[in-house]
């Protein structure tokens, strides 16, 4: 078993089979040693995760929705790499919180998948980010989450 592997198993994380894209676009695209990652929206039951932090969502039920896509990002990495021991480094994760004007913990919503990358991959799951309040994501989804890793 790899090193991820068994980390994700002590975790009790199965990942899910990687997503397939819903527009005009590939999940992930590599180009040398650097894997850019598609947005992934929030899923619930299958399903998009709908929702708008500060109306509908507070900010720990956002945090379960970043952790959740970044569950679905390991299983895009995974299928695209074969295995994820392959990552050396996450480098860059942006996010996007469907929220309202007034919200202002979008940073907190993005530990959800911050914390579990560096509880999965360790010093290389630490990465720079930046995170952002929209008006709206497609589907009407409560967070959406890139990545950029360097790759073996």
């Amino acid at each position: 078993m790899s090193k991820i592997a068994q980390r994700l198993a002590e975790l009790n994380i199965t990942l899910p089979a990687a997503g397939a894209p819903a527009a005009a676009y590939v999940m992930s695209a590599q180009t040398g040693k650097t894997l850019f990652l598609s947005g992934h929206i929030a899923k619930k039951d299958g399903k998009p995760w709908v929702g708008k932090l500060g109306l509908t969502m507070t900010t720990p039920e956002g945090q379960v929705a970043a952790r959740s896509i970044a569950i679905d990002l390991m299983a895009t990495m995974q299928a695209h790499l074969g295995n994820l021991d392959r990552v050396k480094r996450i480098v860059k994760v942006m996010s996007l919180v469907n929220s309202t004007q007034e919200f202002t913990e979008h940073h907190l919503v993005t530990n959800g998948c911050s914390e579990l990358l560096f509880e999965v991959f360790g010093e290389a799951g630490k990465h720079a980010r930046s995170a952002f309040g929209v008006a709206q994501i497609p589907l009407g989804a409560c967070v959406e989450i890139e990545l950029i890793a360097e790759v073996e």
